[in-house]
């Protein structure tokens, strides 16, 4: 069970920051306030999801981040459940990650999905 408190700390940290990344939006997805940018997730707020008992987001992160990241501090990064394997990274919000690196992820997941994807060519 996750603290109330935190969560809404958290989730209010995350809207404001969210708020001011061009052209993204909030909407409720699968349960949870999902963040998008041209129709494209790139992040959700999980609390508790399936009581895994954290308070996270899950991020979509550019090629290699995810083990860079799971690698450098397992105790605050994850692989997520259902994104994990197309490289999203799971944050901990209930642990001691400065919000700067929080912010950095949300913003290199919003640079991820505004990017449109290169069409190989045949």
């Amino acid at each position: 069970m996750t603290d109330a408190r935190v969560v809404r700390s958290q989730l209010a940290k995350v809207r404001a920051f969210v708020k001011g990344l061009a052209g993204a939006t909030e909407k409720d997805s699968h349960g949870s306030p999902g963040f998008f940018v041209k129709k494209k997730a790139f992040a959700y707020f999980c609390d508790d999801h399936h009581n895994d008992g954290r308070i996270a987001l899950w991020c979509a992160a550019p090629l290699g981040a995810q083990a860079m990241l799971v690698d450098s501090d397992p105790d605050v990064y994850f692989v997520p459940p259902y994104v994990g394997h197309l490289g999203w990274i799971g944050v901990r919000l209930d642990r001691a990650a400065p919000w700067e690196q929080v912010a950095a992820v949300l913003e290199a997941a919003h640079a991820v999905r505004m990017t449109p994807k290169k069409r190989s060519k045949k």
